[in-house]
């Protein structure tokens, strides 16, 4: 298993097959990381339920993803991506491609092309520059395997709770296959624990996931109202006054952004347009 450096990072898969485990909140909160630095970003939201489109203050998008999975136009993400509707000023907002409810009938079309059916998306972000997030579905299936493919890496997201561990394991498996069979490769840009409570069974799981998958673990992001708050309100976790558990999100997106992506990763407002 190949574990990811920062330098190789400009596009991160996040990804489970279980639903309701934090994938939209982490990439939420690293698109928070990376609006706070000014630092230009994608979200993709290839989740039919768009939980994370609407999270980005898009609520009638122009396009959507699904238009690129229909295509095979190289670099067509560019003209999908619109502004979301984050504040801009302190911060700089990321673009969106957005979701589709057709996204759910996607892999069953996608099927019927024999050749480069895994591949559409990875052809959709060639050319990108920015960093981009893929907001995966809660599924192993075609809509996923797309997004390993476009990634350089990725990032396994879960909760602390009962075959929490299990499922990571599976994940990582398909994570070493797709690595084996895409020219560049796929790296482990590591496993975010969502949720972590303050009960006993809570970090029972959370050591488990520890022993079982070591250095991959990432500091954990803590159960806090002010996380969900910021998704209700369509705003970034780091413009919500530091009251309330606001701040200690922050700190823990932060320090998740800066072993995924990079403290240094350079900063370009003045490029914001463009993948």
């Amino acid at each position: 298993m190949r574990v990811a450096t920062v330098q190789d990072v400009a596009v991160i898969a996040l990804v489970n097959q279980k639903g309701g485990v934090g994938k939209t909140t982490t990439a939420l909160g690293l698109a928070s990381a990376a609006w706070a630095r000014r630092i230009p970003s994608v979200v993709v939201d290839l989740d039919p339920q768009g939980n994370a489109t609407t999270g980005l203050g898009v609520w009638e998008p122009a396009a959507t993803v699904d238009e690129a999975l229909e295509s095979d136009r190289p670099g067509i993400l560019e003209n999908l991506a619109e502004p979301s509707g984050w504040p801009d000023g302190k911060g700089l907002p990321p673009r969106v491609v957005a979701s589709a409810p057709a996204l759910a009938g996607r892999e069953r079309q996608m099927l019927s092309d024999p050749v480069g059916a895994q591949d559409r998306l990875r052809v959709a972000l060639s050319g990108h520059q920015s960093l981009v997030l893929i907001d995966c579905p809660p599924s192993l299936g075609l809509l996923t395997i797309n997004a390993l493919f476009a990634a350089d890496a990725a990032l396994v997201v879960t909760e602390p709770s009962a075959w929490a561990s299990d499922g990571v394991s599976e994940i990582l498996r398909t994570i070493d296959r797709v690595d084996t069979r895409k020219p560049a490769g796929l790296a482990v840009a590591g496993v975010a624990v969502n949720r972590l409570a303050r009960t006993r069974d809570s970090h029972y799981w959370h050591e488990q996931l520890v022993t079982d998958h070591g250095r991959l673990v990432l500091p954990p992001v803590r159960l806090r109202a002010a996380v969900a708050e910021a998704a209700a309100r369509s705003l970034p976790i780091h413009a919500l006054p530091p009251r309330r558990g606001a701040a200690e999100a922050c700190t823990e997106f932060d320090e998740i952004y800066d072993r995924v992506v990079g403290e240094e990763r350079e900063q370009r407002p003045e490029d914001p347009d463009g993948l």
